[in-house]
């Protein structure tokens, strides 16, 4: 396949990130790392949205820590970004309705349709103008292990957004896109197919079979509509968990595992072990943890007591 007829995808990941860890950023990595290896998708972006603050979950810090903890986290990066929208809302947000949020914000940002899982579009979605010589969309710097970063794509719709971002007064330094803004006449472009696709763990996978805990229609959305990458932590069994849920068995081609070769310690995702560990002043807070955001906690005095 090449580069214009593989699936484009934006790998989103939600969730508390209180705080974020080293194996958040590791799970968006060997997301992408895997995806390439199957020669059927290109990732050219991730996006990490932290939850509303009144999401109620216990010892959860406000969402300005929080997003300024994963922007530390991820400043080294050039492919993943923090977006506010989610905080920056009335009120907490379903997991569906971000998705929704994002698929309809990247057709605005467009000008076109994002295709799905269940229905690809045949609609231009993105990609060079057509009007223009063509030139590859990912340039390889590393000819040695082959792994395309994506420069132009992501770079051109990051320039987009750019376009209707506006400040909110109290995190200076966080965007987030007015929906209103007018984009103006919306460019011509070749076709290439892209999705967003949930980006989870296994433990979030396993939710899906607590009754009453995700509305159906949600979760048809989410896995029928959007797809998800799920890594697995901890040695979970996630074909058991699939053949737990009708939706999941229903949607199980929509379902991506990640394998990972290296064997690496999913467990470090944990915010609650990082939580413990700066609580009882462990120094293997290192191992979860990267330093910039270690720094930030200790400075602004969070996870000091068991309330968070």
């Amino acid at each position: 396949m090449t580069e214009n007829t593989k699936t484009h995808v934006i790998l989103l990941s939600c969730g508390s990130f209180n705080p974020i860890t080293k194996g958040h950023i590791h799970m968006f990595e060997k997301a992408r790392e895997y995806l390439h290896k199957t020669g059927k998708f290109i990732v050219i972006g991730g996006i990490i949205s932290p939850v509303h603050d009144s999401y109620g979950k216990p010892g959860l810090v406000p969402s300005r820590h929080r997003l300024t903890m994963c922007q530390l986290a991820v400043q080294s990066s050039d492919w993943i970004r923090v977006d506010p929208w989610e905080c920056y809302q009335d009120t907490w947000q379903t997991t569906c309705s971000v998705l929704e949020h994002h698929r309809d914000l990247m057709k605005r940002v467009t000008g076109c349709i994002l295709s799905n899982v269940n229905t690809p579009s045949t609609t231009p979605v993105i990609g060079q103008p057509q009007n223009k010589t063509q030139t590859a969309i990912y340039q390889n710097h590393n000819t040695i292990n082959n792994k395309p970063i994506a420069i132009k794509l992501w770079g051109k719709m990051s320039e987009s957004l750019g376009k209707i971002c506006c400040v909110r007064p109290h995190i200076d330094r966080f965007t987030f896109v007015d929906e209103n803004a007018n984009l103006g006449t919306a460019m011509r472009y070749e076709e290439i197919e892209l999705r967003i696709l949930l980006l989870c763990g296994s433990d979030l996978l396993e939710s899906f079979c607590i009754p009453g805990l995700w509305k159906d229609s949600d979760m048809e959305v989410i896995v029928g509509d959007f797809g998800i990458v799920v890594v697995p932590r901890d040695g979970v069994d996630t074909e058991r968990i699939m053949n737990h849920s009708s939706v999941l068995r229903k949607y199980k081609d929509n379902i991506t595992v990640v394998k990972d070769d290296a064997n690496h310690p999913m467990s470090i995702v944990s915010s609650t072990k990082s939580r413990l560990a700066l609580q009882h002043g462990d120094g293997h807070v290192v191992d979860y943890l990267n330093q910039p955001v270690i720094d930030y906690i200790l400075q602004s005095q969070l996870y000091i007591n068991a309330s968070g």
